[in-house]
């Protein structure tokens, strides 16, 4: 499969991520007439220039504002201004509107709803009602929407990413002073490898912590596996002692990592039928991936019941012990998963005559393959309106399928 492997030693910004992808094949060209699918596109333009840093040669990338004849560059939280406030709800629109594939779209929208759930849990809001200030800026949505355009032009099917060197000291944004990393850019790293480095600079931004929480996998180092075929560096703006660049492998990845994925299951014939409900519950709030029932026959023809727990490594021990302590059983199996493959998926919300609907849209190799009314959504308005389910369920898809093409 096509991968990269991102080289985080001075950070990573959505300028760093774009100028280190042109450089590795992605035609200039071919970005500029993507980006200019965007409703927003007489708004700025692409500036491409190449530079060294200390001695290493590399595109730097700049977007200008049209309208103010301005440069702008989303490397620090500093050094944004005349900014434009959008919500997660006008950035949706503003993409889900375009003329860009669906593939396009589903990635830049996943890197900003990870940056919209980290904005919202800091400053206690829902994310879809997160009012975006440098990231919702002009050039950090062309940044976010170019990285998808890119990882899309390379067919991209795997992201790796090194320990990131986030730097240290305080960071001027629209909050006022904060520290570093910021603390939407410290959730969004929850659970990575991290340094702080010897730069007292803001070397992880918003938008490059967006990209590597939707769509990156920590590797200490280039995966066994993992050939190169050509490598790009992206500049940052920053003066540094260290090259201030992202260097970006690009290559076939053909090695198989190890699934931290498995299934529990037991067979049980003596259970009251009422305690599944609840015990879907719980192993659901405490992290099961999946859970499912099987109708099977065990010893003496009794009916019973095959229950399949799918499950990461962090919540398997806490799902054996709820079902030991909340089922009739007395011995589990335990099934590594070798492989799971996943559509790329998104949320469309979409107006419909009876109300909002949230739809799940997804992808496979950049081709759209499902696309489903969420059951909750419908079934709330068709009791509210007092219509059947179905009229909501077909209501909603032809809005989507209306909007989609």
């Amino acid at each position: 499969m096509r991968a990269l492997y991102l080289d985080c030693f001075a950070g990573i910004s959505g300028n760093m991520f774009l100028g280190a992808m042109l450089q590795a094949g992605v035609p200039v060209a071919y970005l500029e007439k993507e980006l200019q699918k965007l409703s927003m596109a007489d708004e700025f333009q692409l500036s491409v220039q190449e530079t060294q840093r200390n001695g290493i040669h590399a595109l730097y990338v700049e977007v200008k504002l049209s309208h103010h004849g301005e440069h702008h560059h989303e490397h620090a939280h500093g050094e944004e201004h005349h900014h434009v406030h959008r919500s997660m709800k006008d950035i949706r629109a503003l993409i889900e509107k375009s003329a860009l594939s669906v593939a396009v779209k589903q990635q830049a929208l996943a890197i900003f709803e990870a940056i919209a759930r980290a904005e919202g849990k800091v400053h206690g809001k829902p994310a879809e009602e997160v009012a975006f200030h440098e990231v919702g800026a002009v050039d950090s949505i062309v940044d976010i929407v170019g990285a998808a355009v890119c990882l899309d032009y390379l067919e991209i099917e795997k992201i790796f990413v090194s320990r990131l060197t986030v730097g240290s000291g305080f960071v001027k944004c629209a909050h006022g002073l904060l520290p570093v990393p910021a603390p939407a850019v410290a959730e969004l790293l929850t659970g990575w490898q991290t340094e702080r480095g010897k730069e007292e600079k803001e070397l992880v931004t918003p938008t490059g912590a967006g990209l590597v929480n939707a769509m990156g996998v920590y590797s200490e180092s280039l995966p066994s596996g993992f050939v190169t075929e050509c490598i790009g560096y992206g500049a940052g703006s920053h003066a540094l002692s260290i090259p201030n660049v992202l260097r970006v492998y690009l290559g076939e990845y053909d090695g198989v990592q190890e699934s931290k994925l498995s299934i529990i299951e037991a067979n049980i014939d003596d259970m009251n039928p009422q305690i599944y409900g609840y015990l879907y519950e719980r192993l659901l709030a405490a992290g099961a991936l999946d859970v499912w029932t099987t109708p099977i026959f065990m010893k003496k023809n009794r009916p019973a019941q095959q229950l399949s727990v799918l499950v990461n490594a962090e919540a398997k021990e806490a799902c054996i012990g709820i079902i030991f302590a909340e089922s009739t059983s007395i011995g589990l199996r335990l099934m590594p998963v070798g492989e799971r493959l996943e559509a790329a998926r998104h949320i469309a919300k979409v107006e419909t005559k009876y109300g909002v609907v949230n739809c799940k849209v997804s992808a496979w190799k950049g081709k759209l393959c499902s696309v489903s009314p969420e059951y909750e959504d419908c079934r709330k308005l068709a009791a509210e309106k007092q219509v059947p389910l179905k009229n909501v369920q077909q209501e909603a898809l032809r809005v989507l399928n209306e909007r989609l093409g």
